[in-house]
């Protein structure tokens, strides 16, 4: 009994260790931006990331569960909150397991069918986490929404999550009928990684006539390029909360299952060779992004010499599923409708302007929103309670507005 005693008391000690480092070392010392409207919600979101992510490092080391798993487990515990004015429904589709939302009101004509796939690097978030933004987008927009729970990392790499999201496509775009959804009006839509894996299904099914063209995209602070990591965003919000560049290159390491030891070469530009950065230059040069986005903090980095070991330990990320962005002119043109939503202080703000002005270049109708006050993950705090930000609903919002215009 002493013996359980001193280890409850170890334990507890141990814990508030713990608690106090965190706070030390993020929530008096995160980069909040002067213009963010709730600082000190920022600073608190931030902190319980932390500590969240410090615990799944620890249980990591003990070899109880990996950090993704501990993180995953944890925000699986919040409760669902129910809309009576939305019907949710648990499928399997196959062994993919999907969350069907319907207002609960019947309609006499057919309805927009919006797929959703959630964001979070592949490593964290869940079909829970996104459960209350599809069960809003559903009643507030009038639309039936399938939301996809791929499998994630660190157990399943690349490209397991995509295949998921695919296979879960293909099957609810051959059922559209038993949904009461409109085959002129179905729409793909992410945020995050998410976002990405929305334009990697826009462009791979391009090529599948046998099935209902896509309407649109919505994408979210997308994820849309792994290959230049020195873009403006990604140096002038490299620290700031909920997506710092060390977090984002964690996941990309995972994803890809690439040595964290690449880091430095990685962000010096050269684990890709000159004839690259070349060719590409015309869609991920900085000259591309405008002024605006460049006052800030914004150094130009020249690329290193080839290191050609970094080359093949990275090839994975020259593929169109993880850098869509970099897709050629007669695919993108091909693309449908984008809705785009860019926030300001996020490091992937550079992606959704670049794949913007792609879009736009070639043709393809663009109607984008970029939150001056908003960071990455935003979003997700629509129904958090004191931890909510305006930003959220006016992302919402706009989504909405967008839909009923289809």
């Amino acid at each position: 009994m002493v013996v359980l005693l001193l280890l409850l008391q170890a334990a507890c000690v141990f814990s508030l260790v713990v608690g106090l480092w965190v706070i030390c070392s993020h929530f008096l010392t995160a980069d909040i931006p002067a213009a963010i409207s709730h600082p000190v919600k920022l600073r608190v979101l931030h902190c319980l990331f932390q500590l969240l992510m410090t615990w799944g490092m620890i249980f990591e080391k003990l070899r109880i569960c990996s950090m993704p798993q501990f993180v995953r487990f944890i925000h699986d515990l919040v409760p669902l909150k129910e809309d009576p004015d939305v019907v949710v429904t648990d499928l399997l589709y196959g062994t993919i397991p999907v969350k069907l939302y319907q207002p609960k009101v019947s309609s006499n004509t057919l309805r927009v069918g919006i797929v959703f796939y959630h964001g979070g690097g592949a490593v964290i978030g869940s079909l829970r986490t996104h459960h209350t933004i599809c069960s809003h987008l559903s009643k507030k927009s009038d639309s039936v929404v399938l939301a996809v729970g791929y499998r994630k990392l660190p157990q399943h790499k690349f490209p397991v999550a995509l295949r998921d999201c695919i296979a879960a496509t293909t099957h609810f775009l051959k059922s559209l009928n038993m949904y009461g959804v409109d085959p002129d009006r179905v729409v793909v839509c992410g945020d995050s990684v998410g976002g990405g894996m929305a334009t990697a299904i826009c462009q791979r099914f391009l090529g599948s006539p046998d099935l209902p063209k896509i309407r649109a995209q919505i994408l979210i602070y997308a994820s849309l390029q792994v290959l230049d990591f020195q873009l403006p965003s990604y140096q002038q919000n490299k620290n700031v909360p909920m997506a710092s560049r060390d977090f984002a290159f964690y996941c990309f390491c995972t994803l890809l299952d690439i040595k964290p030891s690449w880091k430095s070469t990685i962000m010096k530009g050269a684990h890709l060779p000159a004839e690259f950065w070349e060719k590409y230059r015309k869609w991920l040069g900085a000259e591309n992004i405008p002024e605006r986005f460049k006052k800030r903090a914004y150094q130009p980095m020249p690329s290193e010499p080839l290191n050609e070991s970094a080359y093949l330990e990275i090839s994975l990320a020259l593929d169109l599923v993880n850098s869509p962005l970099i897709a050629e002119d007669e695919v993108v043109a091909q693309l449908p409708e984008a809705f785009i939503v860019s926030c300001e202080y996020d490091i992937l703000r550079d992606d959704s302007l670049l794949y913007k002005k792609r879009l736009e270049d070639l043709g393809v109708p663009v109607t984008w929103h970029h939150m001056e006050d908003g960071f990455h993950g935003v979003l997700s705090t629509l129904d958090m309670g004191y931890l909510h930000f305006p930003c959220s609903t006016r992302i919402l919002d706009a989504m909405v507005q967008f839909l009923k215009g289809l």
